[in-house]
């Protein structure tokens, strides 16, 4: 389960789109300045692992064109490889943040027909799978379309023949699907993975109210994941691992802005995962870098290095 150099990878897929940020709070019909950049949930775990020195492989299909150039350019100055397909025919997805005020975000998303939601099996080589010590799935591709779900499957029956271990992400997006056809997927996705992470929002999509996070983790579990994290943003997270029941506390930090803090989070728990440690270091690592990235503005931009995650809750201000 490596690369051909013999280091361990995680590998993801989806569909990352193409950025535009208006610069300042105001209506963005009146934005006079506006940057780019990109964004996807899966590109954004590949680059929190690759920043902490886990190898991270991510599978995706942009547009042929200067959004899809965009995306992939960036993805790989993080370190991460690329396995792209250009499609000739769809174009790049794009979403556009407008910044109200300066703590309410509006995000729009132009995704419908893109070259994204036109994933299939063919554009996710088998080997990249059965080669990789991880494979993660976020619960958003199922939802692009049912092409991007019938290749969520496709990964999930190839890492399981292979013995691979999946991790999967909710990640609910009210957008792309009510809750209803929502639930109905993940009571399909869940039994078939070994992690999962949900928010509790999330997890009470999947499995009905129930009284806490534990509880709502204890459900998730008794549908078979051997691992299940419930991210509590805030207010921390808990988890049972191996049936074990853990709490992680929350780090204390000025959020500007909690955007990719989940995925942040989970590469976290899933570099510490790779790399054999414990569930509370798992956790701890998890919870560190959720809260470095709520420090930044963008979706990945704050995922720290791993010779930073000591600087929250320091004492001394300066780094020296």
């Amino acid at each position: 389960m490596s690369t051909a150099a013999g280091t361990p990878y995680v590998l993801t897929f989806g569909e990352t789109m193409a950025l535009i940020k208006a610069d300042t709070p105001g209506p963005l019909a009146h934005a006079t300045s506006m940057s780019p950049g990109m964004g996807g949930s899966e590109s954004n775990v590949a680059i929190g692992l690759q920043r902490l020195g886990t190898s991270a492989q991510w599978c995706g299909r942009v547009g042929n064109d200067a959004l899809g150039e965009l995306v992939l350019r960036e993805i790989r100055a993080e370190g991460v490889q690329v396995h792209a397909t250009l499609d000739h025919g769809a174009p790049t997805g794009l979403m556009i943040k407008e910044r109200r005020t300066a703590a309410l975000q509006n995000v729009i998303y132009y995704r419908k027909g893109s070259a994204g939601s036109r994933l299939s099996s063919t554009d996710v080589p088998e080997q990249l799978i059965t080669g990789a010590a991880l494979v993660h799935i976020s619960g958003i591709t199922p939802a692009l379309s049912d092409q991007a779900a019938a290749t969520v499957h496709y990964a999930i029956a190839a890492a399981r023949a292979a013995g691979v271990p999946i991790s999967l992400d909710l990640n609910y997006r009210r957008a792309l699907w009510n809750a209803e056809d929502a639930a109905a997927a993940y009571q399909k996705l869940i039994p078939l993975v070994d992690i999962v992470f949900a928010g509790d929002d999330e997890a009470t999509i999947a499995v009905g109210e129930a009284p806490g996070p534990a509880a709502l983790a204890q459900r998730i579990a008794a549908l078979g994941p051997s691992q299940v994290i419930i991210k509590l943003g805030s207010e921390g997270a808990v988890a049972i691992i191996n049936g074990g029941h853990y709490s992680q506390r929350p780090i204390a930090i000025d959020a500007l802005d909690t955007v990719g803090a989940g995925d942040a989070f989970v590469a976290g728990y899933l570099a510490e995962l790779v790399a054999g440690k414990t569930p509370e270091e798992r956790l701890l690592t998890a919870a560190q870098t959720g809260a470095f990235a709520c420090l930044v503005s963008g979706d990945w931009e704050g995922a720290p290095r791993r010779s930073e995650l000591g600087l929250l809750g320091g004492k001394e201000p300066v780094s020296r």
